[in-house]
Parts: structure tokens; C-alpha cells; sequence
């Protein structure tokens, strides 16, 4: 009996120790938002990634946003958040090492930045998941040629992005329909006023404006009027916009990857946020056959990478 339990305390105490070596060994802690299946999707390719370029598993962990606050003191390399619950999870605490916040758009990320008093650097950079206006125009132009006004509703979020939509605008030669819904009960008509003077609409990531309870209305008022919309999410591709112009999660999780793969080889993080060099285009056929269109969104993906690669 004595010599079970010897055997028994000798057993933990090597586990013990071989946690603590894992422990001391993590290079990369990944603290994800709670998602559903596009956040381990997201992390899945993340990680898959990492291994397949050398870095062991046990190099690292993975915790939840709630996780975080009871994981203990960590010393990795390098913080990867996933989701804005995640990063604003670790803009909380001071930490030593850098943090890459990835899975969350733009807007979101600098509101983070402004709660926590915090500005974009190396230490504390971004992915950003929405897709930058020049590549979203450059897509409406390839797919309706022929739309020169270009409706917007703004939000008081989207709103910060006004300037930039209007040079990249002219730049192209789109006349911009504006219209602010930031009053409570002015999204409908506001809606209507934009969508009379418009060839298409472009949907920002603002949730003041596109939210569940906005959305279905959205699209159906936008059909009826014949006005296509170009959103930023599958999601509303499939509830009946003609293009949405997004990154999926494995994307996400490769270019995080890659990002990760050369912070631990001693190179730091961007000091300005960038957008992701990955995307999709979504088709929905089915309104675009009713608005007389034949869109592939695998071809228009191609010829939009293309024209980036132009000089």
C-alpha cells in the first residue's frame, strides 16, 4: 500500500512538474471572444497554422476572454485576441508583452482603444476584419459598372469614416449619397431618402444602422426599389444583399498566423492597424438574376486581387 501511494505522489509531483515546464513554455496565450463556430474557426486556423510552421502545440494556450481574469500571471511572447470581447479583455491589464487584436472591425477596435486610454502601436496593434473602402469600391465598380451614385447611411460610428469614404469616392468618380440616421427614428426615412437618389448602397459596419432589428427592411426595401446592396458580412448575402465583401474566419486565421510567425522571429508588431490582405466575395444569385445581373464571386475576387496587384 505504501508503495502505491509513493508511486501515486511521484506520478502527480512529475505532472506537476511537467506542467509547470509547459506552462513556462508558452510562447503564444490565444484569448477568444465568445463566437460560435466563426470564433474556433477563426482559432482553429490559427493554430493549425502555427504548428504547421514549426511551433509545437504545447508553445501554446488557448483561453477564453473569461478565462483570462483567473489563468494567473502569464509571461508568453506574444497575446493574440480574437473578437472584441477578447481585446478589450486585454486592454485592460498592463502586460508586458505585445498584443495582436484580430477578428473585429475597425470602429471597434479604436473604441476599445478610447475606453482604455489607450493608442494604436506595436505594442498594441490590429487586423482589422472589415475590408478597407478603397477595395469596396473597386469592387462595385467591377460588378456594377455602370452605378455612379453611391448611397451611405451613417451612423454615429461610421460617420468617423466620412472623409475617407468621400475622397475614395471622387477618386473613383462616384457621386455620394448621404444620409445620417444617428437620431432615434430617422433610420426608415432616412432609408427611403437614400435609396430614391441612389444606384447602389454600401452597408458599413455600423450598428446603430444595420442591426437584427433593422435588416430584413433593409434588404426588402432596398429590393423593391431596385437598388442593390453591398454589405460586409455572408450573413446579410444571404439574407438578400447582392455582394458582401468580407474575410472569413480561416482567412483571418492564417494572416494572424503569419503576423504571429514573424513577431517570434523578432519582428514587431505594425504600429498602424492594417486590414486584411485576404477576402471573399459573396454572391447572392438569386437577387442578382431578379436585378438582371450575372455576377461570379469567385471571378470578381480574382480580377479585384488583380487590380490591387497592378502598379
Amino acid at each position: 500500500m505504501r508503495r502505491r501511494w509513493r508511486s501515486l505522489l511521484l506520478g502527480l509531483w512529475l505532472g506537476w512538474l511537467c506542467g509547470a515546464g509547459v506552462q513556462a513554455a508558452v510562447s503564444v496565450v490565444v484569448v477568444t471572444s465568445e463566437g460560435g463556430a466563426p470564433m474556433a474557426h477563426a482559432a482553429g486556423a490559427l493554430i493549425s497554422e502555427l504548428e504547421r510552421g514549426g511551433l509545437a502545440r504545447y508553445h501554446i494556450l488557448q483561453l477564453t476572454a473569461a478565462e483570462l481574469a483567473g489563468a494567473g500571471p502569464r509571461t508568453p511572447k506574444l497575446f493574440v485576441a480574437l473578437g472584441s470581447e477578447a481585446a478589450n479583455a486585454l486592454a485592460a491589464v498592463e502586460l508586458r508583452a505585445p498584443v495582436l487584436c484580430a477578428l473585429l472591425p475597425r470602429l471597434s477596435f479604436e473604441r476599445i482603444l478610447r475606453v482604455h486610454g489607450r493608442k494604436p502601436s506595436a505594442q498594441f496593434s490590429a487586423l482589422y476584419l472589415d475590408q478597407p473602402l478603397e477595395r469596396q469600391l473597386e469592387l462595385i465598380r467591377l460588378a456594377l459598372p455602370d452605378a455612379r451614385r453611391l448611397g451611405v447611411l451613417w451612423g454615429s460610428e461610421s460617420f468617423q469614416e466620412a472623409s475617407a469614404l468621400r475622397a475614395a469616392a471622387l477618386a473613383r468618380e462616384f457621386k455620394l449619397v448621404e444620409v445620417p440616421v444617428i437620431l432615434e427614428g430617422t433610420f426608415f426615412k432616412g432609408l427611403k431618402s437614400v435609396l430614391e437618389d441612389s444606384d447602389v448602397l454600401l452597408a458599413l459596419a455600423d450598428p446603430q444602422v444595420y442591426n437584427t432589428g433593422s435588416i430584413q427592411n433593409t434588404l426588402l426595401t432596398s429590393f423593391r426599389a431596385r437598388v442593390p446592396i453591398v454589405a460586409f458580412s455572408p450573413a446579410y448575402v444571404r439574407a438578400g444583399a447582392l455582394l458582401a465583401l468580407h474575410a472569413t474566419p480561416e482567412q483571418v486565421g492564417r494572416q494572424v498566423a503569419a503576423m504571429v510567425g514573424s513577431a517570434l522571429q523578432g519582428k514587431a508588431l505594425p504600429a498602424v492597424p492594417v486590414y486584411s490582405q485576404e477576402f471573399t466575395v459573396g454572391v447572392n444569385t438569386h437577387v442578382a438574376r431578379a436585378l438582371d445581373l450575372k455576377l461570379d464571386g469567385q471571378d470578381l475576387g480574382e480580377r479585384l486581387r488583380l487590380r490591387e496587384a497592378a502598379p
